[in-house]
């Protein structure tokens, strides 16, 4: 990543200027996914089966994928760099995920009952993620319920800490302090504030949220829960943020939240859900060499069947084996995703696939910070992995507070267009990153680079 440097100023309406006339264009060129869109909301609300998909006009429908690529229901290519909201390193209709998943098949899809692939998965794991012992289940949002429950259990406390800004999925205990909440607040008192409607403001009062990148402000506020008789069970976070773009630790902090962490005995939880197995093989837990005591998988486990799971060090998933925690789930372990997922660790994710996710990143990461400084552009490229991003912004973001301050979103939600015009496929939204598939070649990366020029360019003309 390159230090932020004095940039151009950029007239806003002709930011804007150029907004309306490349959603004019994606409007002209997606009257399929207008038809698709008219016919899904009458029955689907917003047209879609997730909230995160919505978008105005009207989404964007999918036909298929096939490594590196999508089609929609246009028939248009597109690179995909979105892929799958971060899911999908192994790239579409991997060879040998499809022939895995075909044999499984013949052989039964579900029983609710112990396969010897869930077995061979979880050998994997512990030996990728030097955690010995690993329960399934079916997505991000269970995994890190799982671990909080553990947690609690293991501890016998109820509040839990989070990151300021992160998001862990869709369940009550952690859609607190996410998204468009106040960010003029003191960083050791931020409110708990429910992420939308329907989470019981009782309940959100349980989790507390504490700066990334400050691991002073970690400190202080367990101990001063400790002071008041609710000292935390846990603190589950990114090691690397992933829902603001991605803002990378900085140096010693995750080091000194571990060692925090352990002085006063609150389970450290790594969210692993974006970043294990997209950023290497032992995720980011192997990236920065800090071990905790238990992480989350989702996403890119299953090889784009829906996959979650919980490793955890032998004192901490006693919990689950005693019986005192119900970790339950009628999928949990289900067959046809623990093939896909042997496949995708075993013959997919392999150290040669990871070389060659890091090298086409760095390609992309040099590429556009080139343009960002030979067009005076206000921003930076940041990534790790398979992960990326091009950050606009006037100053470095190294949490979620700088995030909301300096993040230009009208340039962001620009960029997204002009990628969707000329044939690159981009999660949408000004939080996101691009993910890499092991499929992409340095002809999709160019291609990216090519489209960030004509966008740099349009914009200092």
């Amino acid at each position: 990543m390159t230090a932020v440097r004095a940039s151009t100023e950029l007239d806003r309406e002709r930011i804007r200027e150029l907004t309306e006339r490349e959603g004019r264009r994606l409007d002209d060129q997606t009257q399929g996914s207008k038809r698709m869109y008219e016919r899904a909301s009458k029955v689907l609300p917003g047209g879609v089966p997730s909230s995160y998909q919505v978008r105005d006009p009207w989404p964007i429908y999918l036909e298929r994928g096939e490594g590196a690529s999508v089609w929609d229901v246009d028939g248009r290519h597109l690179w995909d760099f979105h892929n799958g909201f971060g899911s999908m390193p192994q790239g579409h209709a991997h060879p040998a995920i499809v022939r895995a998943v075909e044999e499984r098949v013949r052989l039964g899809t579900h029983f609710a009952a112990p396969t010897e692939d869930g077995i061979e998965v979880a050998e994997e794991l512990a030996r990728r993620f030097a955690l010995p012992k690993w329960r399934y289940n079916n997505s991000g949002s269970e995994a890190t319920m799982d671990a909080i429950r553990i947690a609690r259990a293991l501890t016998g406390r109820d509040t839990i800490l989070k990151i300021f800004g992160s998001y862990h999925g869709h369940h009550d205990a952690v859609m607190v302090a996410v998204g468009d909440v106040d960010t003029e607040v003191d960083p050791h008192d931020i409110p708990s504030t429910p992420y939308g409607g329907g989470v019981p403001q009782v309940v959100a009062d349980l989790t507390l949220a504490v700066p990334f990148n400050d691991a002073g402000a970690l400190e202080r506020r367990i101990e001063r829960l400790d002071a008041e008789g609710r000292k935390p069970a846990c603190l589950i976070m990114e090691a690397a943020l992933m829902n603001i773009g991605v803002v990378m630790p900085e140096e010693g902090y995750l080091e000194a939240v571990r060692d925090i962490t352990r002085r006063h005995e609150v389970v450290l939880i790594f969210d692993e859900v974006k970043t294990g197995l997209a950023i290497a093989a032992g995720g980011a837990t192997e990236r920065f060499g800090v071990q905790p005591d238990m992480i989350t998988l989702a996403k890119t486990l299953g090889g784009g069947l829906p996959s979650g799971a919980i490793g955890g060090a032998e004192d901490v998933m006693a919990v689950v084996e005693d019986g005192t925690v119900y970790q339950v789930g009628t999928f949990n372990g289900n067959p046809l995703t623990m093939a896909a997922a042997k496949a995708s660790l075993l013959e997919v994710l392999t150290p040669d696939a990871y070389q060659h996710l890091d090298r086409i990143n760095e390609r992309l990461l040099a590429g556009c910070q080139e343009i960002i400084d030979r067009f005076g552009l206000p921003g930076y490229s940041v990534g790790i992995g398979s992960k990326g991003c091009v950050t606009f912004a006037d100053e470095k973001i190294t949490d979620f507070a700088t995030f909301k301050k300096h993040q230009d979103a009208e340039l962001a939600e620009l960029a997204w267009l002009y990628n969707l015009n000329r044939g690159i496929f981009m999660t949408p939204g000004r939080e996101e990153e691009w993910t890499l598939s092991i499929a992409h070649t340095e002809e999709a990366a160019d291609d990216y680079v090519t489209v960030f020029e004509e966008l740099a360019r349009d914009l200092t003309a």
